[in-house]
């Protein structure tokens, strides 16, 4: 298999940095809904503080995933930057590039992601 083209990971930078900038846009609006819930019930509206409750650690959770997510494009772009991009942390060979292009963020080729 030949290595990956110049242009192909340019556009999957273009990607990851696009993902990235959404995740950060989501981070902001959702930080609303992470706040400390109001004791007062007038505030909370027909919403008991249980429900409120629940709703802010859903959010907190959100928030949680996206972190994540953002550390793993964080890597690939830092991978694509040193010229480790592409190539599997685990066994060293080269990740196909349509896997790449499913999950622009993944460390492992297939023959390792079945052995983990």
């Amino acid at each position: 298999m030949k290595s990956m083209q110049e242009a192909e990971i340019e556009k999957l930078r273009q990607r990851l940095l696009h993902l990235k900038s959404e995740l950060e846009g989501l981070e902001e609006m959702s930080r609303e809904a992470t706040r400390p819930v109001e004791l007062d019930q007038a505030s909370v509206g027909r919403l008991s503080r249980m429900d409120a409750m629940q709703i802010q650690q859903m959010a907190r959770e959100t928030a949680r995933r996206r972190q994540r997510q953002r550390v793993s494009i964080e890597g690939a772009l830092r991978r694509i930057a040193s010229g480790d991009y592409g190539w599997c942390y685990v066994c060293g060979e080269e990740i196909d590039a349509r896997r790449l292009a499913i999950d622009p963020t993944t460390t492992r080729c297939m023959a390792c992601m079945g052995k983990a």
